[in-house]
């Protein structure tokens, strides 16, 4: 059974970068579309980026679009959120899922995974002076 686990979180300063892992136990390659989903306290959750194994196909929401930059490691079976220019803004819980192929990327990071959905434990992003 797939198992996710991130890593990479945790305090910045505004306007520094972090590179976040989601680590998959088997290989995800044609197989699932893996997102990265934040949430912060008292804030509904947001898909920030997807990406489909099968063909590269990405997606951002915009309030990312042109900081963060998902990327997929096939041989690594590892998928990296790579954030840049940092805001405060930014601080949430950031966690990474898998669909096996019942939504395309930006449905995924739309409309959030599918209950049946595979789903990693979370990391902490803190952006703070």
């Amino acid at each position: 059974q797939l198992q996710l686990v991130e890593s990479g979180g945790g305090s910045v300063q505004p306007g520094g970068s972090l590179r976040l892992s989601c680590a998959a136990s088997v290989s995800i390659l044609d197989k699932y579309v893996i997102g990265w989903f934040r949430q912060a306290p008292g804030k509904e959750r947001e898909g920030v980026s997807c990406i489909s194994s099968r063909d590269g196909n990405r997606y951002y929401a915009d309030s990312v679009k042109g900081r963060f930059t998902i990327s997929l490691d096939n041989a690594e079976n590892t998928v990296y959120l790579q954030m840049n220019s940092l805001k405060p803004e930014d601080t949430a819980v950031y966690s990474c899922a898998a669909d096996p192929y019942t939504l395309a990327a930006q449905a995924m990071c739309d409309l959030g995974p599918l209950p049946d959905d595979y789903w990693g434990q979370g990391t902490q992003v803190t952006v703070s002076s």
